[in-house]
C-alpha cells in the first residue's frame, strides 16, 4: 500500500476518533443554570464603539437582580438612561485589561459578582444570570461561548461556521480540554482570585488563555455558561476574517506552542484529506474520508443545536438572530478559514495589529508596542 495512503488512513482515523469523542461528550445531559439574583457589576470595555456595538450597549437587560451596567472608554458614547459611563484611557499594552483594572480600582464591588463582556456581544438577562451563577457558587471563572448570528455573505458564514459548528467552537474546545480550559474573553465572570491574577496580565495579548492557565495551575475551576454570548455580525470580508484568525493562531503559538501543531492535525484535517484522497485514488482512503465527513457533519449539527438562540424567554440568547439555514456544510467553510489562517501564521512575522495598534509577540503571550515613524514614536 502506498505510504501516503497509509499516512492518510492514520490521519483520518485519528481525526475521526477525536470528533467522535467530542460528539459523545456533547451529547451528555447539560446542567441547568442555577437561578440567581446576586448583585452584578457588568463592565463593558471598548475604545471606539461601532454603530453595532452602540446598539448592543443600549440593549435593555432583563436581569432579576441588582445590576450596574458600566461602559469603559476614553470618550463618552451615546448611551441610554441607566447605563453608566466611566472614562478610562489605559496605557497598558492590553487596553482591555487596562480598562477592567481601572474599573476594579475605581468602582465598589463588595458583595457583587463582576462580569466583563465585550461591546460586540448582545447581553441579555439570561447571559448575566448564566455567567454570575457559577461565580456566586464558588467557581473561579465563568465563560460563555461566542456565538455569531446574522451571517450573510460567504466570509460571515465561514466565521459563524468556525465558531459555532467546528471543533473550534468554544463549547467543543471546553469538553475536549485535557488541562487548562479553553476560554474566550468575550464574556467572563470573575471571582476575587481571577481578578488578582488578571492584574498581572496587562502585557498579555491572550489574557483569557493565560488567566485560565494560571487558575488551572492553582487547581481552580473554570465553568462554561450554558447561555451563549450572542454576537450579531456586521457584513465582513474574507481578508478581515483571515487577519482575525491569523492573529488567533499567532496568539496560540505564543501562549501554548504545544497545541499549535494540533490545528492541522485535529481541527482542520478535512480539506487536506479530501485532496489527498482525490490524488491517491484509493477506495479505502475514500471510504475513511467519507466516514470523517459523516462524523464531523453530525458534530456540526449537534453544535448548531446547542448554539442556536431559543425563542424569547426560553433561555439561550433570548430570541436574538434569525433561524439557522443551510448549515450542513458551513463547517467546511469554517475549517477552510482556520486552515488558511494557520498557513498564513506560519509565514507571518511575530507581530499583530490589535485594536488599532501593532505589537511584537514574545514567549508566553506577552506583547510590546511596536513604535514606528509613522505613528510618531513614543511621543
Amino acid at each position: 500500500m502506498n505510504p501516503l495512503v497509509v499516512l492518510g488512513l492514520g490521519w483520518t482515523v485519528l481525526a475521526g476518533g477525536f470528533s467522535a469523542v467530542a460528539l459523545g461528550r456533547l451529547l451528555r445531559r447539560r446542567r441547568p443554570v442555577e437561578p440567581t439574583r446576586v448583585p452584578v457589576l457588568l463592565l463593558r470595555p471598548v475604545d471606539e464603539p461601532t454603530a453595532r456595538e452602540l446598539e448592543n450597549l443600549s440593549r435593555p437587560i432583563d436581569y432579576a437582580g441588582p445590576l450596574e451596567h458600566v461602559v469603559l472608554s476614553p470618550r463618552e458614547p451615546r448611551l441610554p438612561e441607566g447605563v453608566r459611563w466611566l472614562r478610562s484611557d489605559p496605557s497598558t499594552p492590553n487596553r482591555k485589561v487596562g480598562h477592567v483594572l481601572f474599573a476594579l480600582e475605581t468602582l465598589p464591588r463588595e458583595g457583587r459578582v463582576v462580569l466583563v463582556v465585550d461591546a460586540d456581544v448582545a447581553v441579555t438577562g439570561a447571559l448575566v444570570e448564566g455567567l454570575a451563577s457559577p461565580v456566586a457558587a464558588g467557581a473561579a471563572l465563568s465563560t460563555a461561548v461566542p456565538t455569531p448570528v446574522g451571517e450573510a455573505g460567504l466570509a460571515d458564514r465561514a466565521v459563524a461556521g468556525l465558531l459555532r459548528r467546528t471543533h473550534h467552537s468554544f463549547r467543543a474546545l471546553h469538553v475536549m480540554s485535557a488541562g487548562a480550559k479553553s476560554v474566550c474573553g468575550k464574556a467572563l465572570g470573575l471571582s476575587e482570585r481571577a481578578m488578582e491574577e488578571l492584574a498581572g496580565l496587562a502585557d498579555h495579548i491572550g489574557e483569557d488563555l493565560e488567566l485560565s492557565k494560571r487558575l488551572h495551575a492553582r487547581g481552580l475551576d473554570v465553568e462554561l455558561c450554558e447561555v451563549p454570548a450572542v454576537v450579531p455580525l456586521a457584513s465582513g470580508t474574507w481578508s478581515a476574517a483571515l487577519a482575525r484568525f491569523t492573529r488567533w493562531m499567532q496568539v496560540l503559538e505564543s501562549h501554548r506552542p504545544g497545541l499549535y501543531p494540533t490545528v492541522p492535525l485535529l481541527f482542520t484535517p478535512t480539506w487536506p484529506l479530501l485532496v489527498l484522497g482525490a490524488l491517491m485514488g484509493s477506495l479505502w482512503l475514500a471510504m475513511a474520508v467519507g466516514g470523517l465527513l459523516c462524523v464531523r457533519t453530525l458534530l456540526s449539527w449537534r453544535l448548531t443545536v446547542l448554539s442556536t438562540p431559543l425563542p424569547l424567554g426560553e433561555g439561550r440568547g433570548e430570541g436574538i438572530g434569525p433561524p439557522v439555514h443551510h448549515v450542513a456544510l458551513d463547517w467546511l467553510l469554517g475549517e477552510a478559514l482556520l486552515l488558511s489562517a494557520f498557513l498564513h501564521s506560519l509565514v507571518h512575522p511575530p507581530r499583530v495589529t490589535w485594536r488599532g495598534r501593532t505589537y511584537a509577540l514574545h514567549t508566553g503571550g506577552r506583547m510590546s508596542p511596536v513604535w514606528t515613524e509613522l505613528s510618531g514614536g513614543r511621543g
